[in-house]
């Protein structure tokens, strides 16, 4: 039970630390709202998982993410953000103001929320792909396939994004293994001709990743071909780098009974704005729910780059604050 001495009130509060989060919580503070940001349990998000940031505008010779996050995080301190260290464990956005409870102990009521938890990469499960996370395991071909140009590499998966990525890679690798657990691929007719004509491209049906290899960084993959069959066979590959696409999961799932979500949980969004919806529909159609707003990877199942979050998050930190002003 929250200690009502706890309670904390605030104009906004920003939920997450990546790119949109703390973009957000620059145009916030320096909108004198007096953001409190929290954190979460990793600071910078997603982001973080890679090894160099060369995207960026700003950083014309890459940057490290952690630096750059925290340059970010050091920015909107500097203009009056209060950062609170912590998981949000529960959330009340029926009522306003919003409500808002960090570690199932210190509650916040604020009148304005900025949703930016970001999405989580799914993993095949493996220890060794924890081992080489950030040395040649990726999870976004756009942000890091520039580090491995006439390099080999391999990517798993096989609906639209695996071939999407397959495609983006083999303009830049000298080869690019597809590892498709199935006899075939999911993605749509085009995407599979585009995949299935590239010379550069071999498709591995019915294989799975047993384990990565290499001194320090990745260096190979040993496979298994129809496992459990009576044909079942093991297969190494020699390759640079290691690319999941096998989808994403955005963090939301504590705002479901409050935040309309699409079927794979990303946060619905009212037309180009960040302006959040109620999971309940009135008539076939969304209702707004004011003072709730999502910004970043949570609320785009489309673009996930640094770059998109952190305008969304300064939309967002302006579309509370015009809200904000308005009560």
């Amino acid at each position: 039970m929250v200690n009502e001495q706890m309670v904390n009130k605030v104009k906004c509060l920003i939920i997450g630390s990546g790119p949109a989060g703390y973009t957000a919580a620059i145009y916030a503070s320096r909108a004198n709202l007096a953001p409190v940001l929290i954190e979460g349990p990793q600071l910078g998000g997603q982001l973080t998982t890679t090894t160099e940031v060369e995207n960026f505008p700003g950083y014309p010779d890459g940057i490290d993410p952690f630096t750059m996050m925290d340059d970010m995080r050091r920015q909107a301190e500097r203009f009056g953000t209060t950062f609170v260290s912590g998981i949000v464990t529960k959330v009340d956005f029926s009522v306003s103001p919003k409500k808002v409870i960090v570690e199932d102990e210190i509650e916040y009521e604020a009148d304005a929320v900025i949703i930016a938890t970001g999405a989580s990469a799914k993993y095949l499960g493996i220890e060794s792909e924890r081992t080489y996370r950030g040395r040649g395991v990726s999870a976004c071909a756009t942000c890091d396939g520039f580090f491995y140009r006439k390099k080999t590499v391999a990517v798993v998966g096989g609906g639209d994004t695996a071939c999407e990525e397959a495609n983006y890679l083999a303009g830049l690798c000298e080869k690019v293994y597809m590892i498709v657990r199935k006899p075939y691929l999911r993605a749509s007719e085009i995407m599979q001709q585009r995949v299935l004509n590239n010379p550069k491209i071999e498709v591995l049906f019915e294989h799975n990743t047993l384990q990565l290899t290499g001194e320090n960084k990745v260096q190979g993959a040993d496979l298994i071909f129809r496992k459990g069959e009576p044909d079942e066979a093991f297969k190494h590959i020699d390759i640079d780098g290691f690319f999941l696409a096998i989808g994403h999961h955005p963090n939301t799932d504590l705002f479901k009974d409050y935040i309309a979500r699409d079927a794979e949980g990303y946060i619905i969004t009212k037309d180009n704005t960040t302006q959040c919806y109620k999971c309940q529909m009135s008539n076939d159609k969304y209702q707004k729910i004011p003072g709730v707003f999502a910004a970043g990877d949570c609320a785009d199942p489309h673009y996930r780059q640094a770059i998109v979050a952190a305008g969304s998050g300064a939309k967002a930190a302006i579309e509370a604050d015009k809200y904000i002003k308005s009560l």
